[in-house]
């Protein structure tokens, strides 16, 4: 008889077994449950206290009394009265990379310009060599704690790109090493390739070298390999124009891999647009998003990506496109776009609070956005939200409603998160 030990996330001292591999019944009860699955405005309070959990999968939610029968045998929970929502999912990170930019984040704070800190190695280029410089097994392991902290969180999905080897053999390094992050954290990993991230000093000047020499052949690389879930790329001034990532969205197609697109972020060379006609899954910063462009996301049903950590940690004045947004129905997620640059944020909470803050994004938008909306940025119908059929992937909070959530600054509420049905 083959028994299963699997521990609780916040107490390991108290395991409880299962037969083989078949999760037992778990009964949560007394609970006020956020479904998130009732519409835009809505948190989905319906007065539901019970979720009953078979497997890795939701079965059934509602009020205690109503339970079904068949359900009876189950393991019961009391949850005290906590609040319950979906797994957060963080749907735009940079989590794997080398080294840190620490000493350039000073150098700015004492009145060096972005020219200043170039000269002296600073920039993206200084997380391209310390990145090419790892390895595998190093880029696993520095990328750990960050996870970690997602984790703690409540995080149960995150989506990790690359885009900082702008090499063949690095941009796959980085890949792999995020697939092996699912290995070793009771998590699920999306991994992205974004190889159209910046041009590599060795092709300085020869941005159309660069994506014939790499950017397409490590797609294609990537896709044989089997560790590539979407394909991103940088449409900006100083990264590439619609016309360049054209030709990696045209390999994505071929391979039958869903896109997503960083753009508008510093200016507006017409990238979002030029996504949705690819169906992209997501258009992530636009801060400099008109009403066309809105309008194409909103026809395509791409999702709006909302990153306040760069906006906050560059100091930028340009808001997103809140308003538009909202009113032509265009979805907004919401991530830390975990990065050694322009964000290194891994808290989904301060994410949910600068949105709210800074934006005016409501707590309601700001959980959807971590929650149902972030799942539909990444291409899944399987989670965020809590309802029969759907993972059970839930965080369990230490607070009684929703709006906590964003409202606090610094404070970890999370009591116990589940993953896959697993206490």
């Amino acid at each position: 008889m083959d028994i299963k030990i699997l521990s609780s996330y916040n107490h390991p001292d108290k395991p409880f077994l299962t037969m083989g591999n078949q999760l037992p019944t778990s009964i949560l009860n007394n609970c006020r449950i956020a479904k998130m699955d009732e519409g835009p405005a809505s948190y989905g309070f319906d007065g539901s206290n019970t979720v009953v959990v078979v497997d890795e999968k939701i079965a059934w939610v509602g009020l205690v009394a109503e339970r079904p029968a068949r359900y009876d045998d189950g393991a019961a929970h009391d949850l005290g009265g906590r609040l319950v929502t979906p797994g957060l999912i963080d749907c735009h990170t940079h989590l794997v990379f080398g080294g840190n930019r620490a000493m350039e984040f000073e150098m700015r704070l004492n009145g060096a310009s972005y020219e200043d800190v170039a000269r002296a190695g600073g920039g993206i280029n200084s997380t391209v060599k310390a990145t090419r410089e790892a390895s595998e097994d190093d880029l696993v392991a520095d990328a750990l704690p960050r996870l970690d902290a997602l984790i703690a969180e409540g995080v149960c999905t995150v989506e990790i790109k690359s885009g900082y080897g702008l090499n063949v053999d690095v941009e796959l390094r980085m890949l792999r090493a995020a697939r092996r992050l699912a290995d070793l954290r009771d998590v699920t990993i999306k991994t992205t390739y974004l190889g159209a991230h910046a041009v590599p000093p060795e092709y300085a000047g020869r941005d159309d070298d660069y994506i014939t020499d790499v950017a397409i052949p490590a797609l294609r690389a990537a896709y044989a390999d089997g560790s590539v879930d979407a394909v991103d790329a940088f449409c900006e001034g100083i990264a590439f124009q619609p016309a360049q990532i054209m030709r990696v969205f045209d390999v994505a197609r071929e391979l039958g891999l869903p896109v997503k697109i960083h753009a508008e972020q510093l200016s507006n060379l017409g990238g979002t647009a030029m996504a949705a006609g690819y169906g992209a899954l997501s258009a992530d910063h636009i801060e400099y998003l008109d009403e066309a462009g809105v309008r194409s996301m909103a026809r395509a049903g791409t999702i709006a990506v909302i990153l306040p950590g760069a906006f906050y940690t560059l100091r930028e004045t340009q808001m997103p496109p809140i308003d538009l947004l909202r009113k032509h129905g265009v979805p907004m997620a919401v991530a830390t776009d975990a990065n050694p640059g322009s964000s290194p944020m891994t808290s989904p909470l301060l994410a949910m609070n600068m949105v709210s803050t800074l934006f005016r994004m409501t707590p309601q938008e700001a959980l959807a956005g971590t929650t149902c909306h972030a799942a539909r940025a990444l291409g899944l119908s399987d989670r965020g939200a809590i309802a029969a059929g759907q993972r059970a992937d839930l965080a369990v909070w230490n607070a009684e409603h929703p709006a906590e959530l964003a409202y606090r600054i610094g404070f970890n509420p999370l009591h116990k998160r589940i993953f896959g049905g697993q206490l």
